[in-house]
């Protein structure tokens, strides 16, 4: 049935412009969004749940109606450049929203800056926004990123008394942005980095990393991956009887993930979306509401949550917070103008409630998020548990 609904919707993005010939112009979309994701290749499991909640974002804003077009990339960085090319130039649209990896995401930093098109990436690279000049001044990030991440970790080692940390990442973006991150709140905190190892998205086996890691005698393992191939180290280093504290990013937490990991992850700790965790919050959480609301609406249609779909749904939220106030410059959507105000509004949003966390962007912050966006969580028994403590 899925399967169904999304080739449905597949067919009518390829048709916009061939329905908007047949229907009164005032029923035409006003206001065109494009979409690239990776719903398949080594990011599906971050990709699918984003394309799925596509479906639940607003389709009429301030009176005008808006058209989503959606792209798969396949986590492959040339073919976002070419979706994100066809989405300005053939299909038009106002703001692109995509990719999920971080180096997808990094080359459609240069065409938002070239064509001038506001670009939502779902990413959680700091370099993608940072500095927010040039290319970037066209770029708004949903994820908390990876500094805020990096913290959160850091001040979780302090309490569980690690002094010693190895690092395996990504041979990517994402890795080394990350490694950068959790070097300097490592250091911050007193941790003293002992080893560095890299894997790549598509590697099979982490042996040799792992052996040099283990023999670097660490307090613990820090894991910077996404989805399912995030299972890969943790699982090799527990097959080789490794003791010590296993740490993962965000970027590992989905149900896919557990899924592939089993109950050889529990014990792990990592620092996550609130939404994963929606229910345990205190009810006066000022995420807690708009993280279930998501939840309800995901799981109604799709079932089992994931944090990388509630990057989509906060996307939005910013668009629901930001297009009215582009459409009150008096610019036309499909315009340079109208793209111009698009992103200035989005750059000055403020107390918008995502699912992750709450957005109060600047012209020198795109992301906008605070600690209150991240939450620390342990694998227990299979599940996710809240961490309060931590």
């Amino acid at each position: 049935m899925k399967g169904h609904l999304w080739n449905s919707l597949a067919v009518l993005a390829c048709t916009a412009s061939a329905a908007a010939l047949a229907v009164p112009l005032g029923a035409v979309a006003q206001i065109r969004v494009g979409v690239t994701v990776s719903a398949t290749g080594p990011a599906a499991s971050l990709g699918i749940p984003q394309r799925n909640t596509v479906s639940l974002l607003p389709h009429e804003i301030d009176g005008e109606k808006i058209d989503y077009t959606v792209l798969d990339d396949g986590t492959d960085t040339t073919t976002a450049v070419k979706n994100m090319r066809k989405l300005i130039g053939d299909d038009h649209v106002d703001v692109v929203i995509g990719s999920s990896v971080t180096p997808a995401s990094l080359a459609m930093v240069e065409v938002a800056g070239q064509e001038k098109v506001p670009m939502i990436t779902l990413a959680f690279s700091n370099e993608l926004i940072n500095p927010p000049t040039g290319p970037r001044a066209w770029v708004f990030r949903t994820p908390q990123g990876d500094a805020l991440a990096a913290q959160a970790v850091a001040r979780a080692m302090v309490m569980q008394h690690v002094k010693t940390l190895g690092f395996i990442g990504y041979s990517d973006g994402f890795g080394e942005s990350y490694l950068n991150e959790m070097k300097k709140a490592a250091e911050a905190e007193g941790v003293k980095m002992v080893d560095v190892e890299r894997y790549a998205r598509t590697d099979t086996a982490v042996t040799g990393q792992v052996l040099k890691l283990m023999a670097a005698h660490p307090d613990a393992v820090f894991i910077a991956g996404s989805g399912t191939p995030s299972a890969l180290p943790e699982r090799e280093l527990k097959n080789r009887g490794y003791k010590g504290i296993i740490y993962q990013s965000g970027g590992a937490a989905n149900s896919d993930f557990l899924r592939v990991c089993g109950r050889e992850c529990d014990g792990t700790f990592m620092p996550a979306g609130p939404i994963i965790v929606a229910e345990q919050l205190p009810k006066d959480n000022p995420v807690r509401a708009s993280a279930l609301e998501y939840k309800q609406l995901y799981e109604a249609k799709y079932g089992a949550i994931s944090t990388f779909g509630g990057h989509m749904w906060d996307a939005g939220q910013l668009l629901k917070a930001a297009i009215p106030v582009a459409l009150k410059s008096g610019a036309k959507p499909g315009t340079e103008a109208f793209r111009e105000a698009l992103r200035d509004a989005l750059a000055h949003v403020k107390d918008v409630a995502g699912s992750q966390g709450i957005f109060n962007m600047t012209s020198d912050n795109h992301n906008g998020m605070d600690a209150r966006s991240i939450v620390m969580v342990e694998i227990k028994d299979g599940k996710w548990l809240y961490r309060p403590d931590l």
